[in-house]
């Protein structure tokens, strides 16, 4: 009766407080008096966050595992030596259930809700991973990697939203960055795990990694049942009552107090006009992009983020690591592993460092500072390769510095193409095409991993350290359009970006309340966008 008494309360406050709100921020209602772990309820919040973000472990394990077992000789033999397009239809397979995935994930995602998606994705990951490790030939393996695929794409579909949706609106930034982090957890264990198991000599050196890529599901779908469900979708379901008391309990730890009970008034009211707000994409059409002027140059932006995440030459050594190491005359297979590894650790410690300090920084600088220091270092890479190869591999210290550059190009990298493309892509669409902007995005960072499955190791066999000149000059094409095409976003409301595109912002903006209302707010509010962290904001407000 309790409970129920202090709902009711929650929900009056609401209606009283509606009006109010509009001239109220919400940075005082979410100023905590002490640091964020000395609370029990956030604690127990970023607990369900992290299990969340466990989902993208499965993408990076993929990787660095495939990276891996390429080295072994027990996983060539039973795979029949795989080379050049068998290769990298081993590679895509993972891809190929993803693609399919789209067509039902955002679906089943709205229908059940994103807490039972992902439980149900990571089950049929779970499955995928057993028929890996079970694989007796080239066909099963494959087979098994698509099914994997297709669950880890019903789970990844909804993990990033969940994580927007509860965390605490002044984590929400970080919160939803440390999901891209996570890549690198899943891909440091899948290396270490390889070179553990490479001394067993039989076939168990690769089916052991293949089924403990099942792992993280199932932890996953041990504790998810404690995770709580989405408050927006428990919403956009009619299901105000529960959504409060889920808000109530992960914000503020089912306080009753006058600070505590408006934080929870804020959140319900700013979720129910944000699910109004989205009646307006039903007038909205893909065609749009192309008869809107404004729009072609914001879809041309999103398209090229997309590409840019995928044909910077991450692709090499995302999955073909070995073909470089081998290029370079570093053959041995303990030796490969071990580099592996080391690389795998190397991008977790950065981009943790750099999830927790991008904020301070604006768009273009970071992508910029990206993009030059990916061209330089691929630069120095090719000519030391080059060099490699002249003097027969017999100078061990050119190998030593293509090694150098790899980890500095993935210093670079991780500086602007590692989480920050969804934030800024996020903030140059408008609102009323941002889910079908996004799903565009999105669509091209898989057609350009199709081209890097099948064309990578083709021309890595074919030509060797050649095939580095062409990322060399695809580099200098995004450092020039990044340099004169992508606008800055950072410190600006969504009317001053409308602004930059030359829109009308009351076209594509439409106010909480009234048009005078001076409210701001740091709360990201995840859309249909999937992973999304717009800035929620009144006309003439700062964010």
């Amino acid at each position: 009766m309790a409970d129920n008494k202090e709902t009711s309360e929650i929900r009056q406050d609401s209606i009283a407080l509606d009006d109010r709100l509009i001239h109220e921020g919400i940075d005082e209602l979410v100023k905590l008096d002490k640091s964020w772990w000395k609370y029990s309820y956030l604690r127990n919040l970023h607990w369900f966050v992290f299990l969340i973000t466990l989902t993208s472990t499965n993408n990076g394990y993929d990787g660095s595992m495939l990276n891996g077992l390429q080295s072994l000789s027990t996983w060539q033999k039973a795979m029949g030596h795989p080379k050049g397009q068998k290769l990298g239809a081993l590679s895509n397979g993972a891809l190929y259930g993803n693609l399919v995935s789209f067509l039902f994930a955002s679906y089943v995602s709205d229908k059940f809700g994103r807490k039972w998606c992902i439980m149900g994705g990571n089950f049929l990951t779970l499955v995928g991973a057993v028929l890996q490790g079970a694989s007796t030939n080239y066909a099963f393996f494959l087979v098994s990697r698509i099914i994997l695929g297709f669950g880890s794409g019903i789970a990844t579909v909804s993990s990033p939203p969940l994580i927007s949706e509860i965390a605490y609106p002044t984590y929400r930034p970080v919160c939803t960055t440390f999901y891209n982090v996570c890549w690198y957890l899943g891909a440091l264990v899948a290396a270490w795990v390889t070179y553990g198991t490479r001394t067993l000599g039989d076939e168990y050196a690769w089916k052991i990694p293949s089924y403990l890529q099942g792992f993280m599901p199932v932890f996953q779908i041990a504790f998810m049942y404690w995770v709580p469900e989405s408050p927006r979708w428990l919403i956009s379901k009619g299901k105000n009552d529960k959504a409060q008391e889920v808000l109530a309990r992960i914000h503020t730890g089912n306080a009753t107090d006058e600070k505590s009970r408006k934080l929870v008034a804020f959140e319900m009211q700013e979720i129910q006009s944000t699910l109004e707000m989205e009646k307006i994409m039903a007038t909205s059409r893909y065609v749009d992009f192309i008869t809107i002027k404004s729009y072609r140059k914001r879809i041309f932006l999103a398209i090229f983020t997309g590409i840019m995440m995928q044909l910077s030459g991450n692709g090499l050594v995302s999955y073909y690591l070995n073909l470089v190491l081998n290029s370079i005359g570093i053959r041995g297979e303990k030796e490969q592993l071990q580099i592996n590894g080391g690389l795998m650790a190397y991008n977790l410690v950065v981009s943790c460092i750099i999830a927790a300090s991008v904020a301070r920084f604006r768009r273009r600088t970071l992508f910029l500072t990206c993009v030059s220091g990916m061209l330089i270092t691929y630069i120095l890479w090719t000519i030391l390769s080059a060099l490699n190869q002249q003097r027969n591999f017999e100078d061990k210290s050119f190998a030593n510095g293509v090694l150098a550059m790899i980890f500095l190009y993935y210093l670079s990298y991780n500086i602007g193409i590692n989480g920050l493309p969804f934030l800024y892509v996020t903030e140059i669409l408008p609102y009323s095409h941002r889910a079908k902007g996004i799903n565009i995005f999105q669509l091209t960072q898989q057609l350009v991993s199709v081209y890097n499955g099948y064309v990578n190791p083709i021309a890595m066999d074919a030509i060797q350290w050649k095939y580095y000149i062409v990322y060399c000059c695809i580099l200098v094409v995004e450092l020039l359009v990044v340099y004169f095409f992508y606008v800055e976003t950072s410190g600006y409301t969504l009317e001053e970006v409308a602004k930059v595109f030359g829109d009308d912002p009351n076209e594509v903006l439409m106010p909480l309340h009234s048009p005078s209302g001076k409210f701001h707010s740091n709360h990201h509010e995840n859309e249909n966008s999937d992973i999304s962290s717009e800035k929620i904001a009144m006309v003439g407000s700062k964010v």
